[in-house]
């Protein structure tokens, strides 16, 4: 299904080492996920055991074995975020996606992950739809955050 698309990537890079990670976010790039066909076209291309990339792929949050959404919303879990209500964003994304963390919706327009740390402490509540960023994130403001990838 992937077949041409993958061997274009692979011969971007050719035969180099240490270009996995690499080919594997160009991938995730081209089709939002890593499909086992793409996993299986490296591991005969480029002579890799197919365990030691899926390894790879199940190991960095970066890269997903599972289709993701159009839009990707990560909402921060820190402990900044944490002790400013960052569960209740999630819970109030949640509910309104009508999805847990980790899922994506049915129409497949958004994946919602709750992560560890993004980085704008100072910000939280911290909530970030594809390369967007929200801070100081209310539960009401939930709702029209999201309205903007309708």
């Amino acid at each position: 299904m992937y077949g041409d698309q993958i061997d274009q990537i692979i011969d971007k890079y050719g035969t180099e080492k240490g270009i996995l990670i690499q080919l594997l976010l160009d991938i995730q790039h081209e089709f939002k996920w890593i499909p086992k066909e793409a996993i299986k076209k490296i591991s005969e291309r480029l002579k890799i055991p197919y365990s030691q990339i899926f390894r790879v792929a199940s190991f960095y949050a970066a890269l997903s074995l599972k289709p993701i959404g159009r839009h990707l919303i990560q909402v921060c879990l820190g402990t900044a975020c944490h002790v400013r209500g960052g569960a209740k964003i999630l819970d109030a994304v949640e509910n309104e996606l009508k999805i847990k963390a980790g899922n994506t919706t049915p129409d497949t327009k958004f994946t919602l992950s709750g992560v560890n740390c993004l980085g704008c402490c100072a910000q939280g509540p911290m909530m970030v739809i594809d390369d967007d960023y929200y801070g100081g994130v209310t539960v009401t403001a939930v709702k029209k955050n999201l309205e903007k990838y309708e």
